[in-house]
């Protein structure tokens, strides 16, 4: 199942924008040396070790690109892929693989590096309660391929944008005048113009989670930069009636630690800020 964000008409719209960012008014490298008549094949070698990333979507850009292009599946999203392997064939119009190329193999190397990373860290937090969650910290005009790829790894979307879901962070508290007017303010502003929104409320310190406790009004508290042993008396006080959310500064080396102090999820910016790309190559076959 998809999640909400990826409807037909956003991947549509990305796909357009990015193969119009590549080709413009033409590749004229293709459009001069390659007859246009020619057909021809080509594989998406697998370089590297990880987990592969935007199949369907490589999919959609081929088609994009030239209907009649056939693309044969012999890898699936969210599969562990090693150095060597075939991905997929795709065959047809020769000119029309090439122009399809490059935007192919960024967006798949990208999410395939996104994809494996997210796995990786799932797998430090394995038996735990906590679920590794993604953030906005995302490459502009990349985020929905960026979110997508979290979720092929095994990772959460948190909210994909600043409108579906509100989120008082430290700064929005501040200039409300503390947790009470924050949360009073936007549940004003919610209900005026009837927004039926979940509210995350951002808390640094354990007397923050106090006055959230003694409000109420939110579904999801986050803990900020705390410290492990505030980390855990603070979902000690929670005690279930909120959702928790850890963040700020987590590590690979501190991810086991703060999944074991009970929180329900774990938000990591790194998982789309600092990846490194999968190495993928499309090869003609000669």
């Amino acid at each position: 199942m998809r999640p909400p964000y990826l409807t037909d008409q956003a991947i549509h719209q990305f796909i357009q924008q990015a193969l119009r960012e590549d080709i413009g008014e033409g590749d004229h490298s293709t459009l001069g040396a390659v007859p246009d008549s020619r057909q021809g094949s080509a594989r998406l070698i697998v370089k590297d070790e990880g987990i592969l990333a935007g199949v369907e979507m490589a999919h959609q850009i081929f088609h994009e690109v030239d209907p009649t292009l056939q693309l044969t599946q012999l890898k699936k999203d969210g599969d562990e892929v090693h150095r060597g392997e075939i991905a997929f064939t795709v065959s047809g119009n020769a000119q029309s693989i090439l122009m399809a190329e490059r935007v192919v193999l960024n967006c798949m190397q990208r999410m395939s590096g996104i994809a494996t990373y997210t796995h990786r860290l799932t797998q430090l937090i394995a038996g735990t309660k906590a679920k590794l969650m993604d953030t906005r910290k995302t490459t502009p005009n990349f985020r929905l391929m960026e979110k997508w790829a979290v979720a092929i790894g095994g990772g959460v979307n948190h909210r994909f944008a600043l409108y579906d879901m509100v989120m008082l962070k430290d700064n929005h508290v501040d200039l409300a005048g503390g947790i009470r007017p924050a949360i009073e303010r936007i549940k004003a502003y919610l209900h005026k113009n009837n927004k039926h929104l979940k509210i995350e409320i951002e808390t640094r310190t354990l007397q923050e989670v106090e006055e959230v406790l003694a409000f109420g009004g939110v579904d999801i508290i986050m803990l900020d930069n705390m410290s492990l042993k505030d980390m855990k008396q603070a979902v000690a006080m929670i005690g279930g009636r909120y959702k928790t959310e850890a963040s700020g500064g987590i590590t690979e080396t501190t991810l086991r630690t703060v999944a074991e102090c009970g929180v329900d999820f774990i938000s990591v910016g790194a998982l789309t800020h600092s990846v490194k790309s999968l190495d993928l190559s499309l090869k003609i076959e000669k």
